[in-house]
């Protein structure tokens, strides 16, 4: 059971092993939304991850003998390295099975804690089942990353730090993956104050939860598409479904081009780094139709390694119209791409790319294409660079950017 008192031994106990996250206030995020906005920011524990939290909670409550057993689970990477951390200060072997699509910042801090690695399908729910066989053949006590209820107990102290720091708290925004955290956060801040209000978000190409609830029973999606890789759980935990299903008062999902504009702001705004399952409830705050609301989102994580990071940066500035190609038509003879240059100079726009291609047209000396890619201040900046070009009568055709 989820009981208030294991809740205070939990929150007890993570503290030997969390850093303190306190609340962020965001003037930007209060001002975008009308609301008084505060940012957890579980991005900032040591493991980089809130995981640590319940991991740590439930190996204390093993017996020494299964700790001796050696520890496995499954893991898209935060509670990888939450369990491999956790065991470390147990001093017990542990075996992680990821997905072999785990960033790789993740798996070389998983292994630096000591921990085995084993690579194993294609999405968290196929590593599962590799773990389970592995836990069966060689005697390994398993770790749920989501489905146990001690492991929820231990990522619901969350919400206890929230309350003591935020006591008139009205909404908790909270990322579901396979809903372990959704479970302890939403049950715990009920028995604190049952008039809360604890809202899931779920990344739309992996809205589990979102179906179970509407069917009234754990449903598996047929597949996962998504950019946040840790929330991306085909099948959420069914020893936690109880729990949602009582204290969870609404669920939310978020398209993934919304995270990556969510990633810029938390960069820009807030020096930041939060991975995109973590940015779930920044950008499920346009989605909230309240105001004037004392609001904590809970960010879950920042482990994001920069192959990722880089791509999320480009997307985010074509999004924002920061950057973006354009191509015009101009006859193949000498001076005609300075005109170009200097036309787009005269509107203050910073050319980074140019594509020449003579071969558009049969007849060169009537057309050439020219793409060119260019940085701007943003959709004003863009509209005024495009109509100068129109003006010099380059019909001037926007096209997908690539950087």
């Amino acid at each position: 059971m989820l009981t208030l008192d294991k809740f205070e031994e939990a929150s007890e106990k993570v503290k030997e092993v969390t850093l303190e996250t306190k609340l962020v206030y965001s003037d930007y995020l209060s001002s975008q939304t009308g609301n008084k906005v505060y940012l957890k920011p579980e991005n900032m524990q040591f493991t980089g991850a809130y995981k640590v939290r319940g991991a740590y909670y439930k190996i204390s409550t093993l017996t020494d003998e299964e700790r001796k057993r050696g520890l496995i689970t499954a893991s898209a990477g935060n509670h990888a390295q939450g369990v491999a951390y956790a065991a470390k200060c147990y001093g017990c072997k542990a075996v992680i099975v990821m997905p072999t699509c785990t960033p790789l910042i993740k798996v070389n801090r998983t292994k630096s804690y000591g921990a085995e690695v084993v690579l194993y399908g294609d999405v968290y729910d196929e590593a599962c089942q590799k773990a389970y066989e592995l836990a069966e053949k060689e005697g390994y006590t398993f770790i749920h990353p989501f489905d146990d209820l001690a492991v929820a107990t231990g990522q619901g102290t969350i919400a206890m730090e929230i309350f003591k720091e935020l006591p008139l708290v009205e909404y908790i925004l909270v990322p579901i993956g396979g809903g372990g955290l959704a479970a302890g956060v939403s049950t715990l801040a009920k028995l604190l104050n049952p008039k809360i209000k604890v809202i899931g978000v779920e990344p739309a190409g992996a809205n589990c939860m979102q179906a179970s609830i509407a069917s009234g029973k754990v449903t598996t999606l047929p597949q996962v598409n998504t950019i946040a890789d840790g929330t991306a759980v085909k099948t959420p935990g069914s020893k936690i479904f109880p729990y949602i299903q009582q204290n969870l008062d609404d669920i939310i999902t978020v398209e993934d081009d919304e995270l990556v504009v969510a990633f810029l702001d938390m960069v820009e705004n807030h020096k930041m780094i939060v991975e995109n399952s973590g940015l779930l409830t920044i950008a499920a705050l346009k989605h909230l139709d309240v105001t004037d609301k004392r609001i904590v989102s809970i960010i879950s994580g920042g482990n994001m390694d920069v192959i990722t990071m880089s791509s999320v940066v480009q997307q985010g500035l074509i999004f924002r119209d920061r950057i973006f190609t354009v191509s015009v038509l101009l006859p193949d003879k000498p001076g005609e791409l300075s005109k170009v240059a200097a036309n787009i100079a005269s509107v203050q726009g910073n050319v980074i790319k140019l594509e020449h291609n003579q071969f558009i047209s049969t007849n060169r000396n009537a057309a050439v294409e020219l793409r060119i890619t260019l940085e701007c201040f943003g959709t004003e900046h863009k509209k005024d660079i495009m109509k100068s070009l129109e003006n010099e009568g380059y019909k001037p055709k926007l096209v997908r950017t690539s950087l």
